[in-house]
């Protein structure tokens, strides 16, 4: 007798499959919260290679149950500058690998004997005091556990949802598979949309092992297989759409490899599906047919399993090719555009409040880039004498100025964003130090514009420097840009263990220059051929470039914590 499956039966299936996914997204984001700061500091240093990145792509996916959580943490990382993009792509590669073991996870405590789904509510029970801790690990393991539960518990539900195959829709879906080619690349299709509709491959494989034990052939639940490959990659290409350069190259070269996999794969698909056939019939479960479900299912994790394991240890070795052709394909925007851009934070792609701290830590340094760059044209307005290099070199400062106004607004919206999040403490003193230094690189970037209208002012009143002022102007500009260098230097290190001893001896002798050449100028003015007009420039100048120093050592006290 055929059941019949309406409005409430569909229904019933898309909640199985919302509370399984939700359960997946809660255990992977209470395994990244454990393990967050460690895991970054595992992941930066087992990627010194290609085959390590593999392996560490592996393993990180295998623990956290998420591809795509291991991908944007990839991502954030070759934003932050801790990999690059060849290093990236071996650990996408592992993580493609450790996505397997969903699968098997799925299939060995979903449809053994041994189901989780028993005992999911005693795991609930245990786990939900622990979300009432204060303790932030206590409660992400408690986070952990339930997710864990949730995902079984919506498995079991998908499992009585999903409707059984008759025998005539059997047939029929039989005679689709006996085309050849064509046949596989439907059922790729299909695999692509599953998952792109229920945007998890974990989801789209649970639901192709389900059909699998309702009758589905093993050759059309393989090919669906190969669809979720492509699926996958392609979720996360439409979420790079808005990311920025390195998020878009990341997840290019994941679709890149999977549909190179899927390609080769179209060509050896009926050999490589009996190679597994031929390798179960010596095995206590037997060969997959309609009527062995349990051997259908273990042959299409085989099949899962051996295809990515194969398509990697291919494709391992062509890693610098990808790279490049994923740079081509996406390529930089022009230089001014990128320097003048957030590099590091964008698409809204926010992972673990560590990793977001190291992308805002990488967007202060090319921030204060932008402001040591001011301070470069206004040292070339000391000694440029065309006026339309003078007028060129204005029009930057005061463009410039804008972005500084620009990134500041940016990234402190982004840290505000980050410190919502449950936070350490020592994070939340990061954001602190990070919100200062934003403030204090603008108000740079502010101090420079005003000098950059004070240079206007001399240019239009063509008020001339002495060749002792212009000596002094250059000493102070050099002095300034030292400190800049020192600062720069400790931004681009941990905020931890910054050494405030060369910053201090820095500002001092920016202080004994300063107080030298008001000194001089005082004594100067007294004297009648001294210029009243260029004075009062030459005085704005120094005393601004005085005040720059001093919020480059306010910076530096803020990197050290000391704020």
């Amino acid at each position: 007798m055929e059941s019949s499956f309406g409005i409430f039966e569909t229904l019933r299936l898309i909640g199985s499959l919302g509370l399984f996914i939700y359960g997946m997204k809660m255990m992977s984001d209470g395994i990244q919260k454990v393990a967050g700061n460690q895991m970054r500091q595992v992941l930066g240093a087992m990627t010194s290679n290609r085959f390590t990145g593999l392996f560490t792509g592996f393993f990180t996916t295998a623990l956290i149950q998420s591809s795509s959580a291991t991908t944007v943490m990839i991502v954030s990382f070759v934003n932050a500058g801790l990999l690059t993009l060849r290093q990236a792509i071996g650990v996408i590669m592992g993580a493609n690998i450790g996505t397997t073991m969903t699968a098997v996870l799925i299939l060995v405590f979903g449809f053994s004997k041994f189901s989780i789904a028993d005992y999911a509510l005693p795991l609930i029970a245990f786990g939900f005091p622990m979300l009432f801790f204060k303790n932030n690990q206590i409660k992400s393991a408690g986070e952990t556990i339930i997710g864990f539960s949730v995902l079984f518990m919506g498995l079991d539900f998908l499992k009585s949802s999903v409707p059984v195959i008759s025998g005539s829709q059997l047939e029929y879906l039989i005679g689709l598979t006996e085309y050849g080619i064509f046949s596989t690349l439907l059922f790729v299709g299909i695999g692509t949309a599953l998952t792109i509709i229920v945007q998890s491959s974990s989801a789209a494989m649970a639901l192709t092992i389900i059909m699998c034990e309702r009758g589905m052939p093993l050759e059309m639940a393989a090919a669906i297989v190969l669809g979720e490959n492509i699926g996958t990659t392609i979720t996360a290409n439409l979420a790079a759409l808005i990311a920025n350069v390195h998020a878009k190259r990341a997840a290019r070269a994941h679709l890149i490899f999977n549909l190179i996999g899927v390609t080769w794969m179209l060509f050896v698909f009926p050999f490589f599906l009996h190679g597994i056939e031929v390798q179960m019939e010596d095995t206590p479960i037997g060969v997959p047919s309609p009527e062995n479900s349990q051997a259908t299912k273990w042959a299409l994790t085989f099949f899962h399993l051996s295809f990515n394991i194969v398509n990697t240890s291919l494709l391992i070795w062509f890693v610098s090719p990808i790279a490049s052709l994923v740079t081509k394909l996406v390529p930089s925007k022009s230089d001014e555009d990128e320097q003048f851009s957030l590099e590091y934070i964008g698409g809204g792609i926010m992972s673990t409040p560590e990793l977001s701290l190291v992308e805002a830590q990488k967007e202060l340094v090319k921030f204060s880039r932008v402001a040591h760059r001011m301070l470069g044209f206004l040292k070339e307005l000391l000694f440029e004498k065309d006026r339309k290099e003078q007028t060129i070199k204005l029009e930057r400062l005061e463009k410039y100025e804008k972005i500084t106004d620009k990134i500041e607004i940016e990234i402190a919206d982004y840290l505000m964003t980050v410190s919502q999040g449950d936070l350490s403490e020592e994070s939340s003193k990061a954001i602190r130090s990070m919100l200062d230094i934003v403030s204090e690189m603008e108000q740079m970037g502010d101090i420079f514009f005003q000098m950059s209208l004070t240079f206007d002012r001399k240019i239009n009143s063509k008020a001339w420097f002495t060749l002792e002022q212009r000596r002094n102007l250059l000493e102070m500009f050099d002095l300034i840009d030292l400190t800049f260098e020192n600062m720069i230097y400790n931004l681009e290190n941990n905020y931890a263990d910054i050494d405030l001893g060369k910053a201090e001896s820095l500002e001092q002798q920016v202080n004994q220059l300063r107080d030298r050449i008001r000194k001089e100028h005082l004594d100067n003015m007294g004297k009648g051929d001294y210029n009243i007009d260029s004075g009062m420039i030459y005085n704005d100048l120094y005393s601004s470039l005085e005040r720059a120093g001093d919020l480059i050592f306010q910076i530096n006290e803020a990197i050290a914590g000391k704020v």
